[in-house]
């Protein structure tokens, strides 16, 4: 008999936060678990900078870990997302150490390239007692195979609906979660992808799903650090709003804005990968976006979950309705 996601997990209610790069902080992450969910730091949380040496992005890792002990005394998560080719990753094993080092209690593995599984570095996790919420880009029957002999103690089903680095095939939620939870043998699974409400939760929940997986519907939260203009902006959209674009090797969905319509423009028109990925600006570029509120030199992620987000509300508060 599998166990819960709660179980597993240590946490109260089927919720893990998705790692949202800049637009995490120990405050928020703190917060989610405080409500009885999962938070997750993810890469450059709690940072406004970027810096380009892996060892000082541990270091700032470090730090927003200490910190949200200090905030809650809940499990919390770190977002790990290895190069398939570790030779090519001098990032993922200085931050691997830290999460060691600091006893973090779960990590969500990004799983980019093909979902990348790592069988030696999940052994690893597991022997230092770290959880492992493995969530591929691109969720296969496959990789989701190989995920769970490798060790994975749950699951993500991500749906083309999400908000982050979206899937490369376009399988929405209600066709990946069933295809997902029929696949796995004795781990949970939580649906990612346009769940921001009790009546979108309730059907992942129907689909077969043991939890959620939530990123969009706690971004217009009073403890998200992603800038109030972003936040109003929410508020005032539908999936109708949002501009898709390739963002390699995947999608993503924006809000509009001038650098928005110049990578939907290049995408249309056939643009190379690198082109695109040149205007894109990489993870500075949602820097700009999202913790600047800056859409006209940078970008976003949303899923099309916006249109039911309403108010701007707590952490608690989201959660709650979310589960009601």
């Amino acid at each position: 008999m599998k166990k819960s996601v709660t179980e597993i997990l240590g946490i109260e209610k089927p919720l893990v936060q998705g790692p949202m790069s800049w637009v995490t902080n120990a405050e928020f992450v703190a917060a989610v678990s405080n409500a009885g969910g999962l938070g997750v730091l993810g890469p450059n949380a709690g940072q406004t900078e970027l810096t380009a040496d892996p060892i000082e992005t541990a270091e700032r890792m470090r730090r927003e870990i200490r910190k949200t002990k200090t905030l809650t005394n809940k499990p919390f998560g770190v977002n790990l997302a290895p190069n398939p080719d570790q030779s090519k990753d001098p990032w993922t094993r200085p931050i691997l150490n830290v999460i060691k080092e600091e006893k973090v209690p779960a990590i969500v593995w990004m799983g980019v390239a093909d979902g990348t599984v790592l069988p030696e570095m999940f052994q690893e996790l597991k022997d230092a007692g770290v959880k492992i919420i493995y969530r591929a880009i691109t969720p296969t029957i496959e990789n989701t195979q190989k995920a769970e002999a490798a060790g994975a103690d749950v699951i993500v089903a991500t749906g083309f609906d999400e908000g982050g680095l979206m899937p490369e095939k376009a399988i929405g939620t209600f066709a990946i979660v069933p295809m997902i939870t029929d696949t796995v043998k004795n781990v949970p699974v939580l649906a990612a992808g346009g769940i921001t409400d009790t009546r979108t939760a309730k059907a992942a929940f129907a689909l077969g799903a043991d939890g959620i997986f939530v990123g969009t519907a706690l971004l217009a939260t009073v403890e998200n650090p992603t800038h109030q203009n972003v936040k109003e902006a929410i508020l005032r959209s539908t999936a109708e709003d949002l501009a898709l674009f390739k963002a390699p090797p995947t999608f993503v969905r924006s809000l509009p804005g001038k650098l928005t319509d110049k990578l939907v423009e290049l995408y249309q028109s056939g643009a190379s990968d690198a082109e695109i990925g040149k205007t894109l600006g990489g993870m500075s570029g949602f820097n700009v976006g999202m913790m600047q509120g800056d859409f006209d030199n940078g970008w976003g992620c949303f899923g099309l979950g916006v249109a039911q987000i309403h108010e701007i509300k707590t952490v608690k508060e989201v959660i709650e309705s979310l589960l009601a």
